[in-house]
């Protein structure tokens, strides 16, 4: 293993250049400060966030690069500050490690929003200067603002998905009101983020609807996920059928897609919100003018909303589908994720395979 230094003792996998190929890394973290919790990491989930930063995908990579931001764990150390956590809890930390905690969004608990930018779990810098590195590694020294207790009764593996790509459709969906039951939702794309929206949708009681292009998803959205309902948003007379019959709908597609004919679909004053990444964003003014409708935009989520879905999904029991996997297969994982070729979410089994 490389090492960034003679004492390092965090073990990793880490992208070296833009080919965003993971190998064995070695490293040292900051020491422990008094606000903040060390944490043995179990599992850490595969995002697409990964594969863009590993690959330089923005122009802004800093190699040694160790991806990760789906993190859960164990905590092993706590600062002399810490109150909220112990020795032995479970803990999870998201998409962000710090935020100036001064602004209206960071006193609201909506950090996300943090006037003066949030500093990501990897590839940003950190409070002591140094790059952060992420969960693809065996702990995590981070601020206790930013951790997240995860119900004991949880699976550790089963939580990893949540922190990011559960968050992401979650925040928008309660800020919103789309816990409403009886409500109808629509969802296009069913990836890591569309299956939790159908997932969210049916534990908040509401008719839930898949939109597709891939007419093979209809089995697992209705059987496996349990939607009400799978269109494929290619036949003109599916969706045609459906004009003005959604309170909302959950844009997961980050793949170039119209909007107008999903703008139809909703009723007066319904809610699109797009938490996806495409190209461009085009529809006709008359799309939102002439109904009232609203389209909103969304990332992940503050630390208040995050807890509060951590205990939702305990509470309900909303399990994420995810595919575990060794530390080895990482870079095959990244590939499978460019196909879509995953049920639903890749999660690494880090505390029995990263030696």
């Amino acid at each position: 293993m490389s090492s960034s230094c003679d004492n390092a003792d965090c073990l990793a996998w880490a992208a070296r250049d833009e080919s965003g190929f993971l190998s064995p890394y070695k490293f040292s973290r900051r020491a422990l400060g008094s606000d903040d919790v060390s944490i043995r990491i179990t599992h850490c989930g595969v995002c697409y966030a990964d594969l863009i930063w590993a690959r330089n995908g923005h122009g802004d990579s800093k190699y040694p690069l160790v991806p990760g931001h789906e993190i859960v764990g164990i905590v092993k150390e706590v600062g002399s500050n810490v109150r909220r956590f112990k020795i032995g809890d479970h803990i999870g930390v998201g998409t962000y490690v710090n935020s100036c905690r001064d602004c209206e969004y960071c006193n609201d608990g909506d950090e996300v929003y943090c006037d003066k930018g949030i500093a990501f779990t990897f590839n940003n810098v950190d409070v002591d200067g140094t790059i952060t590195k992420g969960g693809y590694s065996s702990y995590i020294v981070v601020h206790d603002r930013y951790c997240f207790s995860i119900p004991e009764e949880y699976p550790l593996a089963l939580a990893a998905p949540l922190l990011c790509a559960g968050i992401t459709v979650y925040a928008p969906m309660v800020r919103h009101k789309m816990n409403q039951p009886g409500k109808s939702l629509g969802v296009i794309g069913l990836g890591g983020l569309g299956h939790m929206a159908v997932k969210f949708g049916k534990a908040f009681g509401l008719n839930v609807t898949v939109f597709s292009t891939s007419l093979s998803k209809k089995e697992e959205s209705l059987s496996l996920l349990g939607a009400d309902r799978f269109v494929l948003s290619s036949d003109q007379e599916q969706m045609k059928a459906l004009d003005k019959s959604f309170d909302f709908i959950i844009d997961t597609a980050s793949g170039d897609h119209p909007f107008d004919p999903y703008m139809a679909l909703l009723k007066t004053a319904g809610v699109l919100v797009l938490v996806g990444f495409p190209s461009e964003v085009k529809f006709n003014p008359a799309s939102i003018n002439l109904g009232m409708k609203t389209v909103s935009g969304s990332i992940a989520g503050g630390t208040k909303v995050t807890q509060e879905m951590l205990d939702f999904c305990a509470a309900h029991k909303v399990y994420p589908k995810i595919e575990l996997i060794p530390i080895e297969y990482a870079n095959e994982a990244l590939e499978r994720l460019i196909k879509r070729d995953v049920k639903y979410r890749f999660v690494i089994d880090i505390e029995n395979s990263l030696k």
